[in-house]
């Protein structure tokens, strides 16, 4: 164990530094890994606790209450930044750590809503927030405690092992639900066994609160606190004054909220589009993503290195703009690889409503109250969007009443007029119009899912190895760019909240913002506006107002 340098630079290294990234890094995958359990069970979650909406519906419902855990985040940043920058950043992370596993382990065991109705629902979402107010808290202690422990100059190479603990927490929750797939057959694992990897978690966080209790408070910390320059309010000293609060704005707008919007694009909604867009099986999808998660995983450590070497800002912006840049021929390259037959299909016989606009309901619902039968357009719109048909919408205010036409390729197949039915006549109506659209579609070449043997699966998962390698760029350098942005004594509050705000309310609110941009337009690649507008946006504020922080003292 070295001492502090002479000079007071240095920080004080009280523990081995190999030891301080190990536990850090090992307790924050078993934290991330209960965290994504949910997006990654998403579909079955929906049908064990928002019965009684229709499949696409409940899908759009349980990513909302997905989301819902990134709602309180922020909140969880505030509360346990707080705490960390007053009582220290080792006892906190305990605390954080056994909330998450807690609450992770009792979604396992709650009773779904054909048994306590809507009661399931409403304790899923509890718990889902006392994991967000959880996480909120985990990260920034993490990346403190290991920066304040980094020799200088190797800063971004040290909490880069902790830029990897989301993906690993990720690629940890795949193999665990690929493996008991497996293991239990489809059939089982839908009716119960999508429960074990939840109670797993139990397993995991007795091993990580003792990891985590080996270790020493950070040496910075304990430095302040001897020398009694630790905040007294760290809230009004990080956001009350314009000298921080510009720097958190700074560190949001140029450099977090592009970073979050890449990871979940590359991570997650990858996932989901291959999914729900492409019909590709679930457990073909998810072993994909694994397989770009394992190559693409080292070049977390790797950016972290190089921005050690030329600095934080130009390896996260460049990633940004290369993702704004090239999302959209990246996710149509995606649907050329894994489903074919569609893409062929969308090229040589698209699909095109013509309606009345106020006839058209908004395709999105997420209460499932509403069964989209009252027009033409409605019955067109509701059954193109179940399957996962991508389709222009054309204007046509001229069209009688409710009236609508589908074109598929050179055919038409107008709806059927609703308005003088009802009863058995209007559900006969709207069910012989959604058979004669599925033939149509079967016809002109539309698949019901992707065909395996068609799958260019080295191709996926080049493409989903590129998307990854764009999150190993934004990611691996930010953490230390937070750190290095905001002085010790408010350090844990400080990069907390716009982490938090970035990847919770940006990133984390975008498969549901993205899947709901999809069905309101028809177009499966609408959606991708999302990430790419906030990508560049970040690539712009970042030019102009991130500092460059590398070569920065953090122990003052």
């Amino acid at each position: 164990m070295s001492e502090a340098a002479a000079d007071g630079d240095a920080p004080i290294k009280t523990q081995n530094e190999k030891l301080v990234i190990a536990a850090s890094s090992l307790g924050t995958v078993f934290e991330w890994y209960d965290f994504y359990l949910y997006g990654l069970l998403a579909g079955y979650i929906s049908v064990q606790f928002f019965a009684g909406v229709n499949e696409t519906t409940g899908f759009i419902f349980a990513l909302a209450a997905f989301a819902a855990g990134f709602a309180v985040r922020p909140f969880g940043a505030l509360f346990f930044g707080r705490i960390g920058d007053l009582v220290g950043r080792k006892n906190t992370f305990l605390v954080t750590m056994g909330l998450m596993g807690l609450s992770t382990f009792l979604v396992g065991l709650l009773p779904a809503y054909a048994s306590i109705g809507v009661a399931a629902p409403i304790i899923l979402v509890g718990l889902r927030l006392v994991q967000g107010l959880a996480l909120g808290g985990e990260y920034g202690g993490a990346a403190t405690y290991v920066a304040e422990h980094a020799p200088e100059g190797k800063r971004g190479l040290y909490t880069s092992f902790i830029q990897t603990t989301a993906t690993m927490g990720l690629f940890a929750a795949l193999l665990v639900v690929i493996g008991t797939r497996t293991l239990m057959g489809e059939e089982a694992f839908s009716a119960w066994g999508w429960r074990i990897p939840f109670l797993i978690s139990m397993l995991l966080l007795i091993v990580s609160l003792w990891i985590r209790m080996q270790l020493d408070e950070s040496p910075v910390f304990k430095k302040m606190k001897a020398e009694g320059k630790t905040s007294k309010a760290p809230l009004t000293e990080s956001f009350a004054r314009w000298g921080n609060l510009k720097w958190v704005l700074a560190a949001l707008l140029g450099g977090v909220a592009g970073q979050a919007v890449v990871w979940y694009t590359g991570q997650f909604y990858a996932l989901f589009f291959l999914e729900k867009m492409l019909k590709v099986d679930g457990a073909t999808t998810n072993i994909m993503i694994a397989i770009a998660l394992i190559i693409g995983t080292p070049f977390f450590i790797f950016f972290g290195w190089l921005s050690d070497k030329i600095g934080r800002k130009p390896i996260i912006l460049t990633g940004c703009a290369l993702a704004a840049i090239s999302y959209f021929p990246a996710f149509h390259a995606l649907t050329d690889a894994a489903n074919p037959a569609m893409a062929k299909a969308q090229i040589e016989a698209p699909v095109v409503v013509t309606a009345d606009p106020d006839s058209c309901s908004l395709q999105f619902d997420p209460i499932g109250k509403n069964k989209f039968d009252g027009s033409g357009c409605d019955i067109a719109k509701s059954y193109l969007a179940k399957t996962g048909i991508s389709y222009q919408n054309v204007s046509d205010a001229g069209v009688s009443g409710t009236a609508a036409t589908v074109s598929i390729g050179d055919k038409s197949y107008p709806a059927p007029a609703l308005d003088a039915l009802d009863g058995e006549a209007k559900a006969s109506a709207i069910a012989s119009y959604r058979e004669t659209l599925g033939k149509a579609a079967a016809d002109a070449g539309y698949p019901a899912k992707a065909d395996d043997a068609q799958i260019n699966k080295p191709l996926v998962v080049a493409i989903l190895t590129y998307l990854v390698l764009l999150v190993t760029a934004v990611y691996g350098p930010i953490a230390a760019m937070l750190v290095e942005l905001f002085p010790s004594r408010i350090r844990y509050t400080s990069m907390s909240l716009p982490y938090h705000i970035g990847n919770g309310w940006f990133g984390g609110f975008l498969p549901t913002t993205a899947f709901a941009m999809v069905a309101a337009t028809g177009d499966i690649y609408y959606g991708l506006w999302y990430p790419v507008v906030i990508a560049a946006l970040t690539v712009v504020v970042g030019l102009l107002f991130l500092p460059e922080t590398f070569k920065r003292k953090i122990d003052h």
